[in-house]
């Protein structure tokens, strides 16, 4: 390898460390503060790079806000996918989402911040936040779906049950919500199991 060639890569791998920091330090600000209370100062200084650096690499706050909620997005989804494939029967992949996404946002209290604060604007979000949230959607929708689709899960095999998915999606996301805002102290375990027992309840009712 040529000089360099290893003095480009090293500047790759500066670039990438400071292009994470730059996003950990958005999400942190914008959870703390809000989108309109945030300013790229205060992102710069968070991240100890000048503010000229943050704008190397988005060229707006709002590009900055959208990359930060996507990177939690994408990590969450890529997270969903591992588990859940990883599981084989039909109980033990609904209960690998539902630990899988309870886990990752208190993990990530600060991304779930932002995240509580997109969800809640539906219908008056700009079209990029809009077409984010909506593929994480469909993500989490898809690989539910496909668990519902073995045998076990009521109705024909291979049907697919896009009501039964939301529904399940729609009830982990409630239980998130209540954890996170203190509303619920149990374990994680604890919080699952009920969340099966409902769902097993609400299949064998179809």
């Amino acid at each position: 390898m040529t000089r360099q060639g290893t003095r480009r890569t090293k500047q790759q791998v500066v670039a990438e460390f400071r292009h994470a920091e730059i996003l950990d330090a958005a999400r942190r600000v914008f959870a703390a503060r809000g989108f309109e209370g945030a300013s790229v100062d205060d992102i710069a200084r968070r991240a100890r790079v000048a503010k000229g650096t943050v704008y190397l690499y988005y060229p707006s706050k709002r590009a900055l806000y959208r990359a930060a909620l996507r990177r939690g997005l994408e990590s969450l989804v890529r997270e969903l996918r591992r588990r859940v494939y990883a599981a084989h029967t039909l109980r033990d992949k609904i209960r690998a989402f539902m630990t899988t996404k309870i886990d990752y946002f208190e993990q990530h209290g600060d991304f779930f911040r932002i995240y509580c604060a997109e969800a809640g604007r539906a219908g008056c979000r700009p079209a990029d936040l809009e077409r984010d949230l909506e593929a994480f959607s469909r993500e989490q929708l898809a690989l539910l779906q496909d668990a519902l689709a073995l045998p076990g899960a009521g109705g024909r095999p291979g049907r697919p049950r896009p009501a039964a998915a939301f529904a399940l999606a729609d009830m982990t996301h409630g239980v998130v919500t209540r954890r996170l805002f203190g509303r619920s102290r149990a374990e994680t375990r604890r919080d699952v199991a009920f969340l099966l027992e409902m769902a097993e309840k609400g299949l064998a009712a179809r």
